[in-house]
């Protein structure tokens, strides 16, 4: 397996804790912070020298069950390239309404906060995302892995619909009219902060042969076991796989069917962890609340003496190492 990030380090982490309701959620034994009346004893805590310049850490409303929605765009947030991006797309000549202008003008509204602590409602974001996708126009809680992916994608289609139509205009920033490269769509920044490449080979067991396909990818889907590492869980999704009977093979050397050798949770609430400026943060709707990095052990299940099936990691983001 090859991946393009193949050297990776823990940046952001996104969290599912399957439960009944939000308000039974049993966190580790730490004193929540209430943001809005209370939201200068997260200042405190952190305090006035170790809070990070021109950052701000702020709640997001819950419109019945959109915890799945609030947890990915915190996370998102925390995602300094993303930031950046959303952020700067602001400034653009103004489009019509979409889920990455929503997106904008929310980022853009906690970015430009006077205030360092409290809670916004992305009622724009939430509402324009209930209008384009009818899976998300309903008050059921939905798969935050499934949203994440929604998002990214349409995204990535808007931005390339986009540099289509500068080309098809003429209105490149060079000022010239570039020569279509077949239909294949240009890469955005999207692509350029979450995409990756897997190469699957295969191997056949009669003349040993081998062939190989790259895939792009902007997340793998893992199996994690209890008390397990993330190496772990990579070198179980790169696991050989034999494949036989129904499932073999088509060898072209050989031009026959051949046995060969392959290489290559969705309910519940969601929270985000994120670590930012070397300290942790915890995004529960509109509550944010600092933890001790040994609390991060709960939500991994990595305590042996009780059982953290309901506190379990779900989707987490790496970033390259330089």
């Amino acid at each position: 397996m090859r991946a393009s990030t193949s050297s990776v380090s823990p940046a952001l982490s996104l969290h599912c804790l399957m439960c009944e309701a939000p308000d039974k959620i049993s966190l580790p034994a730490h004193k929540r912070t209430m943001l809005g009346a209370n939201a200068s004893a997260l200042e405190k805590e952190i305090g006035p020298e170790q809070f990070p310049v021109n950052e701000h850490y702020f709640g997001l409303v819950n419109f019945g069950n959109t915890c799945y929605c609030n947890s990915v765009l915190q996370a998102l947030y925390f995602c300094r390239p993303f930031r950046e991006k959303v952020l700067a797309y602001k400034v653009q000549p103004r489009k019509k309404e979409s889920l990455l202008t929503c997106l904008s003008d929310l980022f853009n509204s906690i970015a430009t906060q006077k205030k360092k602590v409290g809670v916004i409602p992305p009622k724009k974001f939430i509402s324009r995302l209930r209008k384009e996708n009818e899976l998300f126009d309903n008050y059921m809680q939905q798969d935050a892995h499934e949203f994440l992916n929604y998002l990214l994608n349409t995204i990535a289609d808007l931005l390339q619909e986009e540099k289509k139509q500068e080309k098809q205009n003429g209105k490149l920033q060079n000022g010239s009219i570039e020569s279509e490269e077949g239909d294949k769509p240009d890469l955005t920044w999207v692509h350029e902060i979450f995409q990756g490449t897997l190469t699957n080979e295969t191997r056949c067991l009669n003349c040993e042969a081998v062939s190989s396909k790259d895939e792009d990818f902007l997340d793998l889907s893992v199996d994690v076991e209890q008390n397990t590492s993330i190496t772990h869980c990579l070198r179980g999704f790169s696991n050989t796989e034999t494949l036989c009977s129904e499932y073999k093979y088509y060898c072209e050397q050989c031009r026959s069917k051949q046995e060969a050798q392959k290489s290559g949770p969705n309910r519940g609430h969601y929270i985000t962890i994120v670590k930012s400026h070397g300290f942790w943060l915890l995004f529960d709707d509109d509550i944010v609340e600092k933890i001790d990095a040994q609390a991060i052990e709960e939500f991994y299940g990595l305590t042996s003496d009780i059982s953290k099936n309901s506190e379990s990691g779900y989707i987490l983001f790496y970033q390259s190492r330089d």
